[in-house]
């Protein structure tokens, strides 16, 4: 669709930064985000905003909402919320940096950045996805082309509407000593694929991520285009979780079914990865090769 962020369909960049942003003055929210959609295609950044600077245009976007909180009794699913969300791509990591400086003065007094994640890609799996750093393809099951709009992009909702997406973000750490102490088979078992091939598992438990979060599984059926970027800091590490679509819904139902909101089986990841923190998002369209942000009264 020609005025959706083309970032948002395009594949993976080898380097990435998610940079998230809190409100700061709600005054100058209107001119911050002038200067930023004069400065972002679309392209080497993807940019969304959260319910909380929406609601401080006295504005509404039908659809968004606040990340609710899907934890457990032994299950922890961490909300973060932020006014703005910029996930740049990129092939230079000093780039990235250099754009980050200039994202942030072209925002500010308005939007102060309050959290930075830099991504990156890792290999290559069997189907020409890139693999979380667990060795797994990431992306296998994502629709393609027609499909790929179909799922992540609104559509017959309007002028500045149309082309919009919405996105779910969520930074997941692993543990990786106890991945390692699962063996080779409890680890597909897991994630319900065999790592070597990527093949499914057909004897898979139901615990199994593939399962968990098979798409066409649910009703009505919860297809995301999915974007995920591995991370890395100091020892940390894991994966950057982006899922796009056209509500927020799809995203919503896979997650409340991983920890077990619907039969009480929790996803099998938990074993070796949690959540860090969350938040939904609504990406702007486009017009005439910029941030439409009528929507938004701007």
């Amino acid at each position: 669709m020609m005025n959706a962020q083309a970032g948002i369909l395009q594949p993976i960049p080898s380097q990435g930064r998610h940079l998230f942003f809190s409100l700061a003055q709600a005054a100058a929210l209107p001119a911050a985000l002038s200067h930023l959609a004069a400065l972002v295609d679309g392209d080497g950044v993807v940019v969304a905003l959260g319910p909380a600077a929406v609601a401080a245009l006295g504005a509404s976007v039908p659809g968004l909402r606040d990340m609710p909180d899907l934890s457990r009794a032994d299950v922890v699913v961490p909300l973060s919320p932020a006014a703005l969300w910029c996930w740049l791509r990129g092939s230079d990591r000093g780039d990235l940096v250099n754009l980050t400086r200039r994202l942030e003065q072209a925002v500010s007094p308005a939007l102060h950045l309050s959290h930075t994640v830099e991504v990156f890609c890792h290999g290559q799996g069997p189907n020409g996805h890139g693999r979380d750093l667990t060795g797994y393809e990431d992306g296998t099951e994502n629709p393609q082309d027609e499909a790929a709009e179909a799922a992540a992009l609104v559509q017959g909702a309007g002028a500045g509407l149309d082309g919009a997406s919405f996105v779910a973000v969520q930074q997941w750490q692993h543990d990786f000593e106890a991945f390692d102490a699962l063996g080779e088979v409890a680890q597909d078992q897991a994630v319900g694929r065999r790592r070597r091939d990527n093949e499914e598992l057909d004897d898979a438990p139901p615990s199994a991520h593939v399962k968990r979060t098979a798409q066409e599984s649910f009703v009505p059926e919860a297809f995301v285009l999915r974007r995920s970027m591995p991370w890395a800091l100091g020892r940390q590490a894991g994966l950057m979780f982006v899922a796009f679509g056209g509500s927020l819904d799809a995203f919503e139902a896979q997650m409340r079914r991983m920890v077990g909101h619907e039969d009480g089986i929790l996803d099998a990841i938990f074993q070796f990865s949690k959540p860090l923190n969350g938040a939904y998002f609504w990406c702007p369209p486009l017009r005439d090769g910029r941030l439409d942000l009528r929507q938004l009264g701007l």
